[in-house]
């Protein structure tokens, strides 16, 4: 599949591309700065200049699918998240119909589809822009995934989650960065993951296993 993502050169975005395409897929970083281009060109992967505040249309023609790992960060100001993880994502989700790309991931947070009493007053807006955008997938015509990983970390992936429609306990469980991309990797032309919100914690189930054991659920 061609893949778009959005937000290449963050963090989960970075790790992404290289799994993407060491699955054969061919990924398409899009990045908002001229100077982070080299950083996925010099590597030969396809790289396209895109501003989320902006129209970025043209980062779509010839795309299969469009991951969506964006995200303001945790020093941005309330505003600027709600441009980039609500806004932005929104109109990703509606330039992905426009272009009849059908396959979307959104990379979003544990807890944006729980109740909003159960978020902090601190985290409140950071939710409430995830909750939208997620909320705004699941009404399109996209074959669509939330993902809903907890804490990120930078350790080193250990190829086992837990993958369902809803962790009951979190048990101050966490998940590295290298295994939510290893996920989406590996999810991507998997129809049974489509049409579902899933959370997403490190487990003792393969990853290949975990997404296979979503025909039961």
């Amino acid at each position: 599949m061609n893949v778009l993502v959005i937000g290449a050169n963050g963090q989960i975005g970075t790790r992404l591309i290289h799994k993407l395409r060491d699955a054969n897929h061919e990924p398409k970083a899009m990045v908002r700065k001229k100077k982070q281009v080299s950083k996925f060109e010099d590597e030969g992967i396809q790289t396209v200049l895109g501003d989320l505040e902006k129209d970025f249309s043209h980062a779509y023609e010839n795309m299969d699918a469009v991951v969506f790992t964006a995200g303001s960060g945790g020093d941005t100001p309330k505003s600027q998240t709600r441009v980039i993880d609500r806004d932005g994502a929104v109109q990703a989700i509606d330039e992905a119909e426009k272009a009849g790309v059908n396959r979307f991931v959104m990379v979003s947070a544990l807890k944006a589809d729980r109740d909003p009493d159960s978020w902090s007053e601190a985290m409140q807006h950071y939710y409430e822009a995830k909750s939208a955008a997620d909320e705004h997938l699941r009404n399109s015509d996209l074959n669509y995934t939330v993902l809903m990983p907890g804490r990120l970390t930078n350790k080193e992936g250990r190829g086992k989650v837990e993958l369902i429609q809803h962790i009951e306990s979190t048990d101050g469980r966490d998940i590295t960065r290298d295994d939510v991309a290893d996920v989406i990797s590996q999810l991507m032309d998997e129809p049974v993951t489509f049409g579902k919100s899933l959370d997403l914690l490190q487990g003792e189930t393969p990853i290949e296993e975990a997404i296979k054991n979503l025909d039961d659920n």
